[in-house]
């Protein structure tokens, strides 16, 4: 690993290096004022973070275009042989609180019975852990579990647990059941309340840990659901193509040190119960986002943690709105800051320290981001002839900047656009290039209400706000103008404000300004469109930002419309 390490720490010095010396040669071209020097600190201690994102993307692209299976390219010791006798015996955790129970089994129901069809249904168990509080829908929960129960080929292989109190969260609830609920186990597959994956995936998983004694944790590259809400199907788009060269590209460099994403991943019980249990915050808080730490604890404990970057069948649903969106971010911004406090530790390895201060650096980036755009419009509007700045350099900085923070989106469309077969499986070139363009603008406009939202938040959160895990809407639904208004004013207000200071300071500080700043002045119009479901179904109807799944037969997943619809 130490070559693919040092290779990727060039590459990384290089995506630093030669966007911050145009930068430097731009902002100090009429001498250096105390807003350039802002600027170019600032870039300097948020580059490492997108360089990451652009390196990662680089090497990925460069792993799916070799023409080899990508997990033998990034992990070539791996041994798998599908036609081995599975004996490993694996728990199917399902965690749910506050949920819709009776949604959530009917996603587990498929793999079941695809398991039991395989004849290896007695290799897997199925527990529903529930951290739910509130007692009559605890009794809708126990009934609707009772009711799925009954319905099952082999009733007893579910198992129903919940606690009356959710100390720890998730991972508190994990914890539990490992320490003192899975005698007879050896793995675990660790399910969101969102979470479907088929028996193809679970199998592979299950033999890739039998066969590889060494490997604590199996992540899988988790996909989005088709939907036709507009909101979550643009935004799963991006992510689909673009995770594809970004997860070949960290399972490549990162190796056994691999990140954990919470859900659809699989487990060893045995080194989770002794090395990963949590440990408490400094300020006696429990963790937030426990997988990043599990990960980083195992790994540190002498233990493998892989990522395997097919998409092979492991799905999830993404939030229905800006709103939820927002919601589901801060909750996540909240809990990696936490890691802060646990750089120290002596359990980590360097590689497991550098996964959390990433983890850091996905939420910190935002404020160092609007720090820089506050300074430029300073810069901007200063008469001090220092304040000068050489045009191409800026531009030449900003464009490269640009394009190493959407590499996994540009490297990724490329490679579907460069594969015939997978550019068939997305519905062709022409309506791949259309849903690339559509969800280019919709990201575009969606990174400066998200970094503002996290800016403020992080803010509010060093003066003593307390973020708690609460329980995430999963409904589609319209949000009214009003509900939008009473959420994104204040983001509307910011936007135009800066774009007016970037317009009084000149057309061509506008004009660098507008497209990093045009979502926060839109985001009011643009969370009701996003939301609405006419707009859902257009894309649907004209194939839009359609994923794999919408175009085939055997997709685990119902057809969004009918074929009657389609045709017209």
């Amino acid at each position: 690993m130490w070559f693919r390490r040092l290779a990727y720490l060039v590459l990384m010095i290089a995506c630093c290096a030669i966007p911050l010396a145009l930068l430097w040669r731009a902002l100090g071209a009429g001498g250096w004022t105390v807003a350039e020097a802002l600027i170019w600190v600032l870039a300097a201690a948020v580059s490492p973070w997108i360089a990451t994102l652009g390196g990662s993307a680089i090497v990925g692209f460069a792993v799916l275009m070799a023409g080899r299976d990508p997990l033998r390219v990034v992990w070539p010791e791996a041994r798998l042989d599908s036609d081995a006798t599975l004996t490993l015996r694996t728990a199917l955790l399902v965690c749910i609180r506050n949920e819709d129970t009776e949604a959530v089994l009917a996603r587990v129901r498929p793999l079941l019975a695809a398991l039991d069809a395989r004849g290896v249904g007695d290799r897997f168990a199925l527990f529903v852990l529930s951290d739910t509080q509130d007692r009559d829908l605890a009794a809708t929960e126990a009934e609707a579990v009772e009711a799925f129960r009954a319905g099952l080929a082999h009733p007893e292989h579910l198992h129903y647990r919940r606690r009356e109190s959710n100390e720890g969260f998730k991972a508190g609830n994990v914890m539990e059941f490992v320490q003192n609920r899975s005698a007879g186990f050896e793995a675990m597959i660790t399910l969101d309340a969102d979470s479907v994956m088929t028996a193809e995936c679970v199998l592979r998983l299950a033999r890739l840990m039998q066969q590889n004694p060494t490997v604590a944790l199996i992540q899988t590259l988790i996909v989005a659901q088709p939907t036709a809400a507009a909101f979550p199907r643009l935004f799963q788009f991006g992510m689909r193509h673009g995770m594809r060269a970004y997860a070949a590209g960290i399972a490549w460099w990162q190796g056994p040190d691999g990140p954990y994403w919470g859900h659809n991943a699989i487990i060893r019980i045995a080194p989770f119960r002794d090395h990963a249990e949590l440990p408490v915050l400094p300020n006696g808080a429990r963790i937030l986002s426990h997988d990043q730490v599990e990960a980083a604890l195992l790994r540190g404990a002498g233990w493998e943690v892989r990522l395997d970057p097919l998409e092979q069948g492991s799905y999830e649903a993404n939030p229905p709105s800006l709103l939820e969106f927002m919601r589901r971010d801060v909750r996540w911004m909240a809990g990696n800051l936490q890691y802060f406090a646990l750089l120290r530790l002596p359990v980590f390895s360097w590689m497991g320290r550098i996964q959390l201060v990433l983890a850091i650096l996905l939420f910190l980036w935002s404020p160092i981001v609007a720090a820089i755009a506050l300074a430029a419009l300073v810069n901007a509007l200063d008469a001090d002839p220092r304040a000068a700045v050489d045009r191409g350099s800026g531009i030449a900085a900003t464009v490269l900047f640009a394009l190493l923070f959407f590499a996994p989106k540009l490297l990724g469309a490329l490679e579907v656009a460069l594969k015939p077969a997978v550019r068939a499986a997305w519905g062709g070139g022409r309506r791949f290039a259309a849903g690339v363009a559509v969800e280019f603008v919709f990201y575009l406009l969606l990174v400066p209400i998200s970094a503002l939202n996290q800016t403020v938040e992080m803010a509010a959160m060093a003066l003593g706000r307390r973020v708690g895990w609460a329980p995430q809407s999963r409904e589609d639904r319209r949000v009214p103008v009003g509900v939008a208004l009473r959420a994104l004013w204040w983001h509307t207000l910011a936007g135009l404000a800066l774009l007016l200071g970037f317009a009084l300071a000149g057309w061509i500080a506008f004009l660098w300004a507008l497209p990093l700043l045009a979502g926060a002045a839109l985001g009011v119009p643009y969370c009701v469109l996003t939301a609405d479901p006419a707009l859902g179904m257009r894309l649907v109807r004209a194939g839009i930002a359609a994923i794999p799944e919408e175009h085939d037969p055997a997709s685990p997943f119902p057809k969004l419309l009918s074929p009657q619809a389609r045709a017209a």
